[in-house]
């Protein structure tokens, strides 16, 4: 079980800070922070290092992590690194006989598969319980940057994040992370983030802190019906790629527009999701060999992942309406601005009309270039006004 405690600044009525009008009214010293408390639960991976594996959303902005093992034990943990675009952290505790659980190989997985989920929920301490793999591969469903969810109806609510889900044979296959609840509790739809995908990004968060993803430069979408009428496919598969950036190593690799990703490495492409996540889990300078189909004829290629051209921020570090939406500067080639590269569809910039591709010129009535300048003028405090260019279109919209 994880328990952490972050503090939190109180939102303070400025009459308050006046000591006469505090004097007058005969009122107590407010307290400016507050503890606040949050249970998760987690896995541990390396008994020797104490390694510990668990969601990002568990220890996010925390000031102090302790966590308490199945014999009572109680100990401080130190965060090793985070990913918060796949929801992965990393963190390490330091005691003698640990025990680590064994990993298995997430995609021998089969739906139908027998499953339990070990957890902390609601706090009420280790809890298992039982149920089937409904699905594989669950993604778009706007709750993580990356997504390749084991979905399971395994009972799992609040407390179980970052907590196990392992067969039959009590190997490690997937760590709980969400939880499909319309109403607030549990209606027997949850996902759980692979063990190969948890395992491969591990290893970069405790050697960087970080994941360094690299960048292959193309953009995909899934083929429809009429996509695949309009280029002529006889066997329809893969994602059709939309746009390729300009010196890029897709350019370099001589993948075009229009091209039809059928294989990454060998494992077959069902979708422009999976395509992002498989990118996501390689590193910078790693090969890649890629298969496409270009009109009537199938070509292999073979692209070097690169590096990101621009750096990508999380909206909600600039301002709070911006939760769900990560921006970067714009390409040399596109007016200068922020860029939203990617737009959560359960975010509330979605529902506003924002998309991917829209770029802010101004910001509260400030001219806007790059993201420095955006972290200047923005106002926690206050609605947020930005003038988005969308191709030749502009409109202002105001965030609340």
């Amino acid at each position: 079980n994880i328990s952490t405690t972050k503090n939190v600044k109180l939102r303070e009525n400025p009459l308050l800070r006046d000591p006469f009008f505090r004097h007058f009214f005969q009122l107590p010293q407010q307290q400016r922070r507050q503890q606040k408390n949050s249970l998760g639960s987690g896995v541990i991976i390396d008994s020797q290092r104490g390694y510990v594996l668990t969601n990002n959303h568990v220890i996010d902005k925390a000031d102090k992590i302790m966590v308490t093992l199945n014999d009572g034990r109680q100990l401080n943990a130190t965060l090793l690194g985070t990913d918060p675009e796949a929801d992965v952290a990393v963190i390490q505790i330091s005691a003698n006989n640990l025990t680590e659980l064994p990993i298995a190989d997430s995609s021998r997985l089969r739906v139908g598969d027998f499953v339990v989920a070990i957890g902390n929920p609601f706090g009420l301490g280790q809890t298992v319980t039982s149920g089937i793999i409904s699905a594989l591969g669950r993604s778009g469903l706007g709750i993580e940057g990356y997504e390749d969810f084991i979905q399971t109806d395994a009972s799992i609510n609040p407390g179980n994040s970052g907590g196990a889900l392992v067969n039959l044979l009590g190997e490690f296959i997937g760590m709980n992370t969400a939880i499909l609840a319309p109403n607030g509790g549990n209606v027997g739809i949850g996902f759980a983030i692979p063990s190969n995908m948890a395992m491969t990004l591990k290893d970069s968060l405790i050697k960087h802190g970080e994941v360094r993803r690299g960048l292959l430069g193309v953009t995909t979408q899934n083929l429809t019906p009429e996509l695949v009428k309009a280029f002529d496919l006889k066997n329809p598969r893969g994602a059709v790629v939309s746009r390729v950036e300009g010196d890029s190593s897709a350019a370099r690799a001589g993948i075009e527009p229009g091209d039809i990703m059928v294989a990454i490495n060998g494992e077959k492409v069902k979708s422009s999701h999976q395509i992002r996540n498989i990118i996501g889990l390689l590193q910078i300078g790693d090969k890649v060999h890629i298969d496409l189909v270009r009109g009537d004829k199938e070509i292999s290629v073979q692209a070097i992942i690169g590096k990101p051209q621009l750096a990508q921020i999380r909206g909600e570090k600039f301002h709070r309406t911006l939760k769900g939406t990560v921006l970067s500067e714009t390409p040399k080639e596109q007016v200068e601005g922020v860029l939203f590269a990617k737009i959560a569809t359960n975010s509330a910039a979605w529902q506003q009309g924002l998309r991917p591709g829209d770029i802010i010129v101004s910001a509260n009535r400030y001219r806007i270039r790059n993201l420095d300048q955006l972290q200047q003028v923005t106002d926690p405090r206050r609605a947020l006004l930005i003038n988005i260019q969308r191709g030749s279109e502009a409109f202002f919209l105001v965030l609340k």
